[in-house]
């Protein structure tokens, strides 16, 4: 029995249900708050130095940080979110996806500890989830703005390639939720994309070695010296071997006995 399923024949029982519904929940209520002006958002950013001073109450309430003040970017951002949350919850079952949000939540306060000065938020964790559907539905065609279908794996694609950018060009705070988000999706992954690779890698081999064998069954056995028919244009044909003629000659029905033998060079010189 594997960790996790130890982990979770253990812990299942303490799983939150529905973790994307409330996620989404919490999200909505601060959004509100701060568009009435009844909160400010720059409270539920993770900053580590403010955390250290004693604002520990950030480590959990920059995951209800709305990802957006733009009224129609939001309303999808959610949608996205909580439809592929749901479908995750609904693959690996309550307990894996509480641990997937929570291991990439942990991920990331603890590397932002290396920049204590920094913000982070939500942004990238909301990532991996994406990236996590992605990988387990890659022909899932998503309606872009409700309007343009696109399968989701070249949206996936297209969120690896940011990723690069963002951790080759971006200041540090975007590099350590980069590695936050894509270790987190490599931990639950990993082993999987391992096991995958080594089995196109024993499947390209196989089918090289059908290939050569297919190639090595389509060469004639036997072909004549004169005309050139082979056992494959003509398996009708007789074909024999001269033995007048010096080496392996061979010759079809019409010229085994119609043909000017060939002479050992070293013979004919003497």
């Amino acid at each position: 029995m594997s960790l996790l399923s130890k982990l979770e024949r253990a812990l299942g029982r303490y799983a939150v249900p529905n973790l994307a519904l409330y996620l989404v929940f919490g999200q909505v209520t601060v959004y509100l708050a701060i568009l009435l002006g009844q909160l400010d958002k720059g409270l539920f950013l993770f900053v580590p130095r403010l955390a250290l001073m004693g604002q520990w109450w950030r480590v959990l309430t920059f995951m209800l940080m709305p990802p957006s003040m733009s009224v129609i970017f939001i309303c999808f951002a959610w949608w996205i979110f909580y439809m592929m949350g749901s479908a995750l919850e609904d693959y690996w079952g309550a307990f894996r996806f509480n641990l997937f949000i929570f291991m990439g939540t942990a991920l990331t306060v603890g590397l932002s500890f290396l920049r204590p000065e920094m913000a982070i938020t939500n942004a990238f964790l909301a990532g991996s989830v994406f990236l996590a559907f992605a990988y387990l539905n890659p022909d899932f065609e998503l309606l872009l703005f409700f309007v343009l279908p696109v399968k989701i794996k070249w949206l996936a694609l297209l969120t690896w390639v940011v990723y690069g950018f963002e951790f080759l060009v971006g200041g540090w705070s975007a590099r350590l939720q980069v590695i936050a988000a894509t270790g987190n999706f490599f931990l639950f992954f990993g082993r999987d994309l391992l096991l995958s690779a080594r089995s196109r890698r024993r499947a390209m081999a196989h089918a090289a070695d059908r290939s050569e064998a297919a190639g090595r069954a389509c060469q004639p056995r036997h072909r004549c010296r004169i005309c050139g028919k082979t056992d494959l244009s003509n398996p009708e044909f007789d074909f024999r071997y001269c033995s007048k003629c010096a080496g392996d000659e061979c010759y079809c029905p019409e010229h085994i006995r119609n043909h000017e033998h060939v002479v050992d060079p070293e013979e004919k010189s003497t």
